[in-house]
């Protein structure tokens, strides 16, 4: 079911499908051209954020929460490579960084507006 459209919603979704394609561009670009480690199969890390995406533009209430807890596995590796790798891919990592703090905090006023939306409408 679709809910009104308020602005903090459609804010919130907008940031959200932004960062959430930028994590998936980055993880290609990562793994296969700009810093590879090997043969490119960890490129395949962007599998479960393709999964979310269509959930994400749909506003999906559910997707929103899971995504707001899946995204902190890809915190922890921008944490790791940003401490221990050296040059771009420290770099990437820190850019990974910005895009997984900007869906957590999307994710999390998304579910937050939408909730309060639901509660004053039964009010």
């Amino acid at each position: 079911m679709q809910h009104a459209l308020t602005p903090a919603v459609a804010w919130t979704q907008r940031v959200a499908v932004a960062s959430l394609l930028g994590l998936i561009l980055l993880g290609v670009l990562w793994e296969l051209w700009l810093a590879p480690t090997g043969s490119g199969m960890l490129a395949l890390k962007v599998l479960p954020l393709t999964l979310a995406l269509p959930g994400v533009l749909r506003r999906r209430l559910y997707t929103y929460r899971w995504v707001s807890l899946l995204v902190w596995l890809y915190f922890i590796e921008g944490v790791v490579r940003a401490s221990g790798d050296r040059g771009l891919s420290a770099q990437l990592a820190l850019l990974e960084l910005v895009l997984t703090l900007a869906l957590f905090a999307a994710c999390a006023l998304h579910v937050r507006a939408r909730l309060r939306n639901a509660k004053e409408a039964l009010a």
